[in-house]
């Protein structure tokens, strides 16, 4: 069995970004597993169809034990399993979050992760069709595109936010962030663009890069407090294992949920806990799988009069016209606009972002309606629940238990009922109120605040971005990584993905996510850590 430099554990968006930037030495010998298989589907590389994903072989499955503050309701968490991992999955909306949020995590004992230390790594990665310019880059590899066939009611949408009061954004990830304006998205001619097309495909050509798919890592091998390599499954039998050499360093990249489990069933987290289930404690870290953080969303829907939305897009016309010209009703995203903005006075910064599309989208796309809607959905951008990731067993193949506390500050609620009632005013405005036929959810017969946090707490839904279970910090007790993001007290094991942000970003959180593999790639290498070229936003 051939020994690597690294080993990454995960082909996902950060795994990817690794891949192709650490076997940029040729002397180096980079090994990615990947239990997922190769990014073959059509449901996949057509944009609108990221939803038929769910629940089906591509997608993890998770789900969170029932929720104490939404009528004990399990909530859904979709993660992408295969090449791509979730940005093989997700809606392509590009968003990097707010400068005060990488301050805020800088303020939290991560040095060197203030927003003028992550901008140069947002640049790097960024290849916009608009060009290069103060805020943006182009020629990196991930590329970012308008919508190539944005449906007619969006503008309708943005017209009448403008309406009820919400500015027009020229550019909501420049200087300023409030406002409505279409998504900017992760596609390439009307296809979707994952960190795996950017960042691992291009680099597989190398002879010092490898990628297994269909690998199950079951944990860390451990040489007292140092990393030395992972154990996979090598066959059927449970007892038949095999471990793989790590000569530098393991890097879990396993996303939000994986990577805090693969260090739990490693024996790297509270102890007590560890015991429970069965898993000989390793190391004392009692912060691993804690600090959840998600988006909370809920859809308030509409049936319209208009045509011209995403209703019939599964025919077999608007397919032809994918195939034929990657143009059409299937490059949309779904959500279409983005709106942020601040439900209240005083605030720092939006705490509800909208997602706004000519679709009906409601129970993540399961739930099906005969006629064409709208969609305008508040989604909390800054929550102030907390929740966990914590074994179910000692089993690997057991899916570990998840809780994320939504909805359980008062705070987190009155925002997003003062997002429902924001909504409401926007499909009220013309140009959008002489389409509108009907309210459909939650219905004009939800008017009042008992009402309303009612029908909010019946039909929460999570928007897919978990982060924070490995959150790193150098002066936090309760850290998992410190700011070079290795794991407190063990060598040779860093963990670069969605979890180690300590604090959730305002937006979506995919390029958040690719910023921080491209900064790890050069802690991880011991480059100068690159510098802004731009003034501060």
């Amino acid at each position: 069995m051939p020994s690597y430099d690294y080993v990454i554990v995960g082909a996902g968006s950060a795994g990817c970004v690794l891949a192709g930037r650490l076997s940029e030495d040729p002397a180096t010998r980079v090994l990615v597993l990947e239990a997922g298989e190769k990014d073959r589907s059509p449901n996949i590389k057509i944009p609108a169809a990221f939803a038929r994903q769910f629940h089906t072989k591509l997608d993890w499955d998770f789900a969170t034990e029932p929720e104490p503050h939404v009528d004990g309701r399990s909530l859904y968490i979709p993660r992408g399993k295969g090449v791509g991992g979730s940005s093989s999955m997700n809606a392509m909306l590009y968003v990097r979050g707010r400068p005060l949020d990488y301050d805020l995590w800088e303020r939290q004992g991560a040095a060197g992760w203030g927003w003028d230390d992550v901008l140069p790594y947002f640049l790097r990665a960024e290849d916009n069709v608009r060009g290069a310019s103060e805020f943006h880059a182009a020629g990196g590899p991930l590329r970012v595109s308008e919508q190539r066939s944005p449906r007619p009611l969006s503008a309708r949408l943005i017209a009448a936010s403008e309406a009820a009061g919400i500015p027009r954004a020229t550019d909501y990830n420049g200087p300023e962030q409030d406002g409505v304006a279409l998504f900017q998205v992760t596609q390439r001619n009307g296809q979707r663009w994952s960190a795996a097309d950017a960042y691992l495909k291009p680099a597989l050509a190398r002879p010092n890069l490898e990628l297994r798919t269909g690998v199950q890592v079951l944990g860390v091998e451990l040489d007292g407090t140092r990393a030395t390599g992972v154990r996979v499954a090598a066959g059927r039998d449970a007892r038949d294992v095999e471990v793989v050499r790590a000569e530098r360093e393991v890097i879990l990249s396993a996303g939000s949920i994986q990577s805090p489990q693969l260090l739990l069933l490693s024996g790297i987290g509270a102890a007590d806990e560890l015991r429970a289930v069965g898993v000989e404690p390793r190391h004392e870290l009692p912060g691993v799988g804690r600090n959840l953080q998600d988006h909370p969303f809920v859809s308030v829907i509409w049936e319209v009069s208009d045509t011209g939305t995403m209703y019939g897009a599964d025919r077999r016309k608007p397919l032809a016209e994918w195939l034929l010209r990657r143009s059409g009703p299937l490059t949309s995203p779904i959500a279409e606009v983005n709106a942020f903005v601040r439900t209240r006075a005083g605030l720092p910064a939006a705490d509800v972002q909208y997602h706004m599309g000519a679709a009906y989208y409601e129970n993540h796309g399961a739930e099906r309606y005969r006629g064409h809607c709208i969609v305008i959905a508040p989604v909390l951008v800054s929550p102030q629940a907390r929740g966990q990731v914590w074994l179910r067993s000692g089993d690997p193949a057991d899916k570990p238990r998840i809780v994320t506390n939504s909805l359980s500050h008062a705070d987190d609620v009155d925002s997003l009922i003062a997002g429902i009632r924001l909504a409401r005013e926007i499909a009220a405005h013309s140009p959008l109120r002489e389409v509108v036929t009907q309210e459909l959810k939650p219905g004009p017969g939800v008017a009042d605040r008992a009402e309303l946090e009612e029908d909010l707490r019946r039909r929460l839904q999570l928007i897919y971005h978990p982060v924070g279970t490995c959150r790193m910090s150098d002066t936090d007790p309760e850290a998992v990584l410190d700011s070079q993001l290795r794991v407190h007290g063990i060598e040779g094991l860093r963990v670069v993905d969605a979890s180690v942000m300590p604090v959730i970003p305002g937006g979506n959180t995919n390029a958040p996510t690719i910023m921080v593999a491209e900064r790890a790639a050069d802690l991880i290498r011991g480059r100068r850590p690159a510098r802004p070229a731009v003034t501060r936003l």
